[in-house]
């Protein structure tokens, strides 16, 4: 938890987490990964907004992206990543994250995209709980997809690396009895948000996002205790903003080194760059994410 006074100043919260701000060109990003999404979800066989919840919210659907045919997926079904994006729980889309499957999916990897409500409309507790039945969905029914429901992995930036750590610490069976304790096999947080009591204080989010002190404190992983099973992987890009960096460390210091055995900040990366390192083939961040999906065998 951040403690020094300087830390709770208006102005350099914002300088701190208003990362469209510090990188300038953010919007070449967004096109980018819009218009390869597109291609995407054109090029690869693919399910387009399949419903994971009761289907009150025409957020809770989510984009499955099969192993590649030609990808020798084991006979039990390929290892499952699910992506979950960010946008600090307010803002972005899944069809703007399509892009992330191609290169997964012809090494063998079963990949989902989930989406979820935004807020203000809910909480960032409803978002959490939208992603627990976003992935007893697929425990329930992946394999329908070629995907291996013992072989879940989920991965997020930004606010989704938040919502990845909390899966990972989920209580599972608490939720539903056909649900195993380890569901979530392993988890990879892409410049995640680890407390949320600084994310409060922030004025260009608190009207969005409404954070109340006794929220912050059930949602925050870091005030958490550490997953009993399972690994975390907490990477960030080193151009990242200070925070940024300060929240990658302080999961490893929370959880321990068993439970979180990698924490990186990525040379010449910034905020938005750290996505696109996710799909490129020999980049150390592809490297873990592939080693986190073995690691599930």
């Amino acid at each position: 938890m951040a403690k020094n006074k300087i830390e709770w100043d208006p102005a350099w919260l914002d300088s701190m987490y208003n990362n469209r701000a510090l990188v300038p060109d953010h919007a070449l990003y967004f096109a980018r990964w819009a218009e390869q999404s597109r291609l995407a979800r054109q090029n690869l066989h693919c399910v387009i907004d399949q419903p994971y919840g009761d289907g009150r919210s025409a957020a809770e659907v989510l984009d499955i992206f099969p192993a590649a045919a030609n990808s020798n997926p084991l006979p039990g079904g390929a290892p499952v990543l699910v992506f979950i994006h960010g946008g600090y729980w307010r803002s972005l889309d899944k069809a703007d994250h399509s892009f992330v499957a191609p290169t997964l999916a012809q090494e063998g990897v079963c990949v989902v995209v989930p989406n979820y409500d935004l807020c203000p409309a809910v909480s960032i507790s409803d978002i959490t709980l939208q992603m627990v039945k976003a992935l007893a969905w697929n425990y329930r029914h992946i394999a329908e997809h070629g995907g291996d429901p013992s072989r879940i992995t989920v991965a997020g930036h930004s606010a989704g690396g938040h919502l990845a750590a909390m899966l990972l610490a989920c209580q599972w069976p608490q939720w539903a009895a056909d649900l195993p304790s380890d569901l979530v096999k392993n988890a990879l947080s892409i410049s995640g948000l680890f407390e949320l009591e600084s994310v409060r204080h922030t004025p260009f989010l608190k009207d969005a996002l409404q954070l109340s002190a006794e929220e912050v404190r059930r949602i925050s992983p870091a005030w958490l205790p550490a997953p009993r099973q399972g690994q975390l992987y907490a990477v960030a890009g080193a151009d990242e903003s200070a925070e940024f960096l300060r929240h990658n460390a302080l999961i490893q210091k929370a959880w321990g080194k068993k439970t979180v055995p990698v924490r990186e900040d990525l040379p010449g990366l910034n905020h938005f760059s750290i996505v696109d390192a996710m799909a490129q083939p020999g980049h150390r961040l592809h490297q873990l994410v592939m080693r986190l999906l073995a690691a599930t065998a």
